[in-house]
């Protein structure tokens, strides 16, 4: 329905606002409309103001001031809007993140929504709320993981989504019902897991069951976070493009509604850059395309040492290693990447998970698996395998932790080398340091150069070659016998985390 995107410019709240209004015109009069934004953990989206604008134009809630609002200067052309308000009903997609707080669901959502009563929003259960709709074929999984898995991939709804199926809602005998309406709206943006964010993610992940989410958190890691990253077509999204085509495209009258977020160049601040709204596969690959252009610092050559600094939101590894997820992509083969880090005081976010990463370690892919098959732990916590593959650098470049509270021995122990914090903050001051390209004097006098970053969540850095199809840069599961692997039907999510460097709570 809606294309709109460039680099370098920004899409307006009322250029929004209009292009939203006008798709739900085109559908005509709704009397069921479900909702699917993300949780706050993807605040900087526009999809608590896209998902206003719906609520608005159907005369759910009245419009507010601010944020382009019909008040402050929007709408040139207005659609007509319903007289009669459609049900809404609103999921944040979770996974397996803990439930959005009342002052969250206002700052991301708006007044009116947050105070709507009878309350619009619902929690997602991962646990309880859960319908297996059918599989992918085993025969997809083990091309994905190389042979290394070999079962069937569950295709998990919320239940509430899977009611809205239009067979179920409109063959009743009434000639005059009309099908429910779901639109799943949220942000495409380079992603550990999945490659590309959103688009079926957003409902076989955000409203999905954990033995989903968990298996492919596995397969995205087993298969190798540098062949999957940046790319929007790929062996696990495969997987959910087969599911979606088989189980969804013909049973729910459901819609995406994509955005592409940038920083502007001389502001900071965070802008749209592209706006898609489809119902299948095409506006996702276009947003994938203007992704790639706007959320990677793509470098002119791969850096020998890369030097990041987490703040005080990181005081674990499993956060902390996004030090180690964003920059894989960028960092020269036989690369240093040292990661400053004064508050990383344990491993995992639960004492379960801590106590694996201590018993496993970021060790290489083969070891990981080798040590699963003996390790009935870590058959039911995929996420965690997916977490230590995910940190590991399988042996292509070094990564010195400098952490706060950690000592050598435990830092050593997971298959990190150690630097001394206070040596090291000495050798990177960090408040003379740039982000980007700096340099340094080493012991033989040399001048050496290397790449600051203050904050890894703030991009993702990669050099051009990373992406050409013949790259040697893989996972090492490839370079593995394909010896098949056996999981756990009872998978477990990671207490107070969203999974694969989750947060430990929504910020």
């Amino acid at each position: 329905f809606c294309s709109i995107s460039s680099p370098d410019t920004a899409i307006t709240n009322n250029d929004v606002r209009q292009q939203v209004e006008k798709f739900l015109a085109s559908l005509g009069e709704r009397r069921d409309v479900l909702i699917l934004p993300p949780d706050f953990t993807r605040f900087h989206s526009q999809a608590g103001l896209i998902t206003r604008y719906i609520s608005e134009y159907y005369n759910f809630t009245p419009k507010e001031n601010g944020n382009g609002s019909s008040s402050d200067g929007g709408g040139d052309e207005e659609e007509e809007q319903p007289s009669t308000p459609p049900a809404i009903q609103i999921i944040p997609a979770l996974g397996t993140h803990a439930p959005m707080t009342p002052s969250q669901i206002e700052l991301m959502f708006g007044k009116e929504l947050s105070e709507k009563n009878p309350n619009p929003f619902v929690v997602h259960n991962w646990r309880e709320d859960i319908v297996t709709i059918g599989h992918a074929p085993a025969e997809m999984v083990s091309e994905a993981t190389y042979g290394m898995v070999n079962e069937p991939w569950p295709a998990q709804l919320n239940k509430l989504v899977w009611e809205k199926r239009i067979q179920q809602n409109v063959n009743n005998g009434d000639s005059t019902s009309l099908p429910p309406l779901v639109i799943s709206v949220g942000q495409v943006v380079p992603h550990e897991v999945l490659g590309m964010a959103n688009f079926n993610k957003n409902l076989f992940v955000g409203v999905g069951g954990v033995e989903a989410i968990n298996l492919s958190h596995f397969i995205g890691a087993v298969h190798g976070m540098e062949k999957l990253m940046g790319r929007g077509q790929n062996p696990l999204r495969k997987i959910l493009n087969f599911a979606s085509e088989k189980y969804l495209q013909d049973q729910l009258d459901l819609w995406y509604i994509l955005t592409v977020m940038g920083s502007n160049d001389t502001t900071g601040e965070v802008e749209m850059k592209g706006l898609y709204i489809g119902n299948d596969v095409q506006c996702y690959n276009q947003a994938c395309e203007l992704s790639l252009q706007v959320n990677f610092n793509l470098l002119p050559k791969a850096p020998k040492k890369m030097v990041v600094y987490l703040n005080e939101e990181y005081h674990s590894t499993w956060l902390g290693n996004k030090s180690i997820y964003r920059t894989r992509m960028a960092i020269d083969d036989g690369g240093e990447l040292i990661v400053l880090a004064p508050w990383v005081e344990t491993f995992g976010e639960d004492g379960q998970i801590d106590k694996l990463i201590r018993e496993v370690g970021y060790v290489g892919t083969p070891t990981i698996m080798e040590a699963m098959k003996e390790n009935e732990e870590l058959k039911s916590n995929l996420s965690a395998v997916a977490h230590l593959i995910h940190g590991s650098s399988e042996g292509r470049f070094s990564v010195t932790y400098c952490p706060g509270k950690l000592t050598r021995e435990e830092v050593e122990s997971v298959g990190f080398q150690y630097a001394d914090l206070d040596v090291m903050k000495q050798r990177y001051d960090i408040d003379s340091l740039k982000d980007g390209w700096n340099t340094e004097v080493n012991e033989d006098g040399v001048e050496d150069e290397f790449y600051y970053i203050s904050n890894p969540a703030l991009g993702l850095w990669a050099v051009s070659s990373r992406f050409d199809d013949d790259s040697d840069t893989t996972s090492s599961s490839k370079k593995q016998s394909g010896e098949n692997t056996s999981i756990a039907n009872n998978q477990k999510a990671s207490d107070m985390s969203g999974g694969v460097g989750g947060w430990k709570q929504p910020p």
